[in-house]
């Protein structure tokens, strides 16, 4: 699908769409519980219907409420997670949390499970879970399109760097409590995007599930617990409010709602650090909030001062390489952009009208990092139905806001 997006300046009121990140860890927190759970607030995104597709895999039975396809009923699969006989399959999709979240629970069982993938799924780094499934005599095989994995996992002590995914450290503490005996997870500093692990414990709290937490970095579970069914809502989503704040902060007038001021996510860093862009050159260090990195790249960028951002790194192994791509993307706008190993530096100059169409590279983040600078200039993005994978209705909230867009089917 191409968008064709006119120059203008954007206005009004729109509510931010619910957490993806949140989204994912109540419905699997309820997907594990013995009995029915209901979860309000869920945006049939690609990657959340992915997260449904393996509950439904693994035993549990998820539908709509009526007519409100934002409320989910979860008839949790309790106990079924081990009972079964048969190769499961679980198809991921091109969910990078679905997968490495998924990979423990399969774990559990010891029947072959197989989860699949499309996209850059599988060339997404999945060596901590390789690397204990070899010390632990588990069966893993990744192929170019799926894993399999067999347990049955032991509980025992689990030791993580803390400099990678946070995704492997939720997807065991998901895991950790349906296992016999005690465990311990111990994070090796330095740790990154640690507001992700604060965002898992919070949901295993509210499905009853207790820990200890000897200090920030150990966090103890005892195993033979019970996910016990709730009711729950889930939050708006910081990361993808972003992009309407980015338009405020370029001279709209937007004005964001469905934001917990108190929330754990760590991309609500956002709006200090479009602050700090809209008011000069500063150096952010994004490693706790990588998602930001296109928006606050485009943001950088359109200011006509730029700026430098540390902890990149990690940008790298997203659905697209996202420090090179909105490198390319912003070479279009005659931006010149520098990249190093932990680092990236935007020019200054401004933005300049794009003389070609530019292209959304499957990646949901970067067509909406597109759309914030052709609200500036005008311009067309091919590929723009990768929003899909996690905020389906952008391009019409857009448009809410008096940015035109009109959708040019291929």
């Amino acid at each position: 699908m191409k968008v064709k997006i006119k120059k203008g300046k954007a206005a009004g009121f729109v509510e931010a769409p619910p957490s993806k990140s949140m989204a994912h860890r109540l419905l699997i927190c309820a997907g594990l519980a013995d009995g029915i759970s209901e979860i309000e607030g869920i945006a049939e995104s690609q990657d959340i219907l992915a997260t449904i597709d393996c509950l439904s895999a693994l035993g549990a039975e998820c539908e709509r409420m009526g007519d409100d396809a934002c409320t989910m009923r979860i008839k949790g699969a309790g106990d079924k997670i081990w009972d079964c006989d048969e190769k499961r399959v679980l198809k991921c999709r091109e969910s990078g949390s679905t997968l490495r979240f998924f990979v423990p629970l399969c774990l559990l069982s010891g029947v072959d499970a197989e989860l699949t993938g499309s996209g850059r799924l599988m060339e997404r780094p999945m060596d901590v879970y390789k690397k204990l499934c070899s010390e632990r005599g588990l069966m893993f095989v990744q192929e170019k399109d799926s894993l399999t994995v067999k347990g049955p996992l032991k509980a025992g002590t689990f030791r993580i760097a803390g400099n990678i995914s946070s995704q492997f450290i939720s997807g065991l503490l998901l895991a950790m409590p349906l296992l016999e005996g005690a465990s311990r997870l111990e994070i090796i500093p330095p740790v990154e995007s640690r507001s992700y692990i604060e965002m898992t414990l919070s949901a295993l709290k509210t499905f009853d599930i207790s820990f200890e937490r000897p200090d920030e970095n150990t966090i103890l579970i005892n195993g033979g617990q019970r996910y016990r069914p709730q009711r729950a809502k889930v939050e708006g989503d910081y990361s993808n409010a972003a992009f309407f704040q980015a338009l405020d902060m370029l001279g709209g007038g937007v004005d964001v709602g469905n934001l917990k001021t108190d929330s754990l996510q760590g991309d609500k860093v956002c709006g200090e650090m479009l602050k700090r862009l809209g008011e000069g050159r500063p150096e952010l260090d994004i490693s706790d909030c990588p998602d930001l990195g296109p928006v606050l790249f485009a943001a950088a960028a359109a200011t006509g001062r730029g700026a430098v951002f540390t902890g990149t790194k990690r940008l790298k192994i997203k659905e697209s390489d996202r420090g090179a791509v909105m490198a390319q993307v912003l070479d279009k706008f005659g931006v010149e952009v520098v990249m190093e190993e932990n680092r990236i530096v935007i020019g200054g100059g401004g933005i300049k009208t794009p003389a070609e169409a530019l292209y959304g590279y499957n990646d949901h983040r970067i067509v909406m990092s597109e759309a914030v600078l052709l609200s500036m200039t005008g311009g067309i993005i091919e590929g723009a139905e990768a929003v899909s994978k996690s905020f389906p209705d952008f391009f019409e909230k857009l448009g809410s806001l008096g940015i035109e867009v009109e959708k040019i089917e291929d």
